[in-house]
């Protein structure tokens, strides 16, 4: 598979003020594989230590954090001389190994000549954060799972990339259709590179959702073993519900339709673990968008699920919605796949914010953007629409109130401008900063 953090880690090795790097991500999104791949291409030769299957390796950091000492440590692990620059050391499942993630610290300060790149989940380095994390002496990436277009060049779909090179995006209505199938396929597959493999090698949609019910179970087993037990069932009772959440109309996640007379409090840290495990999403509301966005989120919110493949399994959408007409799959859940698709996609672009959503005021009458991100300082918002639908009441009632500089609409539809509303089509939506700017 081709990952598009790849360039990251190569830009990384270049950068003569690099600092260790941590490549932070949810479980089974592909860390250790990037990694490998990283080492056994760009290097002479790599080190490499797993801290969950190799606790014996711990012995390495006990006596002191000095690098000297735990570069003679490594050599005597590996069987050859560590060279700078050309040898790649690899610290995965770091969050098994405080002192590890400390020495991060020392490699930074006392030895930058050596290369050393580290991975571990997102919750685990987290809770080490103003323990022994080593603080401004790291440098981090995050990886996500597939997203459209790295799942068109894995099932061998190179031409979409070769038009998005050329920036033809006028192009793409030739093979709109092909590409509104491949998107179908990829709400029911998914990201998650364990699942994409399966659809490679199978073309089998039963063995895909089998593979994606075995990750979740997998994840929920997690829950017990990084969070304090009176959070457990919280936790579950907030992945459950995610589904019948976004099926609502206006999405927004309400306590109470989990339990009744449930408070935010209660579930507060349940919800803040999700968050650092990176299974969900928190999209916060905005009322009167102004810079920085950060500053002004609301307590209302949206979650949404690390992937949408693993979202449409959870949700029990039927293998025959496939085979269905095409507004049908994207209209699932009241647009709730395409709007998870949509966040998928943005997340991994570069922000200047965090991504939000916009409501007005109740009393002004009912209007709502789905998304509201910061780039490149001007605010844009984005409305989702599922089908080839050219309406965007609530889209123009906010250019109305705030003439914003760019808007964007995303559906079926085709690409174009139309009364100062971008339109680009689902499968372009990542390429938004290629269209508009």
């Amino acid at each position: 598979m081709q990952r598009f953090a790849f360039e990251k880690l190569i830009s990384w090795k270049n950068n003569p003020n690099r600092m260790p790097l941590i490549v932070d991500g949810a479980r089974q999104v592909g860390k250790t594989w990037l990694m490998k791949k990283f080492g056994k291409t760009q290097y002479e030769n790599t080190v490499y230590v797993n801290f969950d299957v190799e606790p014996s390796a711990k012995v390495f950091f006990a006596s002191d954090l000095k690098p000297a000492s735990i570069i003679r440590s490594l050599e005597y692990k590996a069987g050859f001389k560590i060279i700078p620059q050309k040898t790649l050391i690899m610290f995965d499942e770091i969050q098994e190994c405080n002192r590890a993630l400390g020495s991060l610290k020392y490699f930074c300060e006392d030895a930058p000549q050596y290369h050393i790149i580290s991975a571990g989940s997102l919750l685990g380095v987290a809770m080490h954060d103003g323990d022994s994390f080593p603080v401004g002496k790291v440098d981090r990436i995050e990886l996500f799972p597939l997203n459209f277009a790295e799942f068109l060049l894995a099932v061998g779909e190179t031409r979409y990339q070769r038009m998005l090179d050329d920036k033809a995006f006028n192009k793409f209505e030739i093979i709109d259709k092909d590409l509104t199938a491949l998107l179908k396929q990829y709400y029911f597959v998914g990201g998650m590179p364990r699942a994409v493999k399966i659809f490679i090698e199978t073309k089998d949609y039963e063995k895909v959702r089998e593979t994606q019910r075995t990750i979740l179970r997998d994840y929920e087993s997690d829950f017990s073993k990084h969070i304090d037990v009176p959070s457990i069932p919280k936790v579950g009772m907030i992945w459950d519900s995610l589904p019948s959440q976004l099926a609502k109309e206006n999405k927004q996640f309400v306590y109470s339709d989990m339990k009744k007379g449930a408070r935010a409090k209660e579930f507060e840290r349940a919800l803040y673990w999700l968050q650092k495990v990176g299974l969900i999403y928190k999209v916060n509301r905005i009322q009167t968008p102004s810079l920085p966005l950060d500053s002004y989120g609301k307590e209302q919110f949206k979650l949404y699920m690390l992937d949408v493949g693993l979202f449409s399994a959870k949700s029990g959408l039927a293998l025959q919605t496939l085979a269905e007409p095409d507004p049908v799959v994207f209209n699932q859940f009241k647009g709730a796949l395409t709007e998870q698709f949509v966040l998928q996609e943005l997340k991994s672009c570069p922000f200047d914010s965090r991504i939000f959503y916009w409501a007005n005021d109740k009393s002004k009458g009912t209007a709502e953007v789905d998304f509201l991100f910061q780039y490149n300082g001007t605010i844009i918002p984005l409305e989702v629409k599922a089908e080839r639908n050219l309406q965007a009441k609530s889209l123009q009632a906010y250019i109305k109130y705030f003439a914003p500089k760019y808007a964007i609409r995303t559906s079926l539809g085709h690409y174009g401008k139309h009364g100062g509303i971008w339109d680009i089509p689902l499968y372009l939506i990542k390429n938004f900063s290629s269209i508009i700017l």
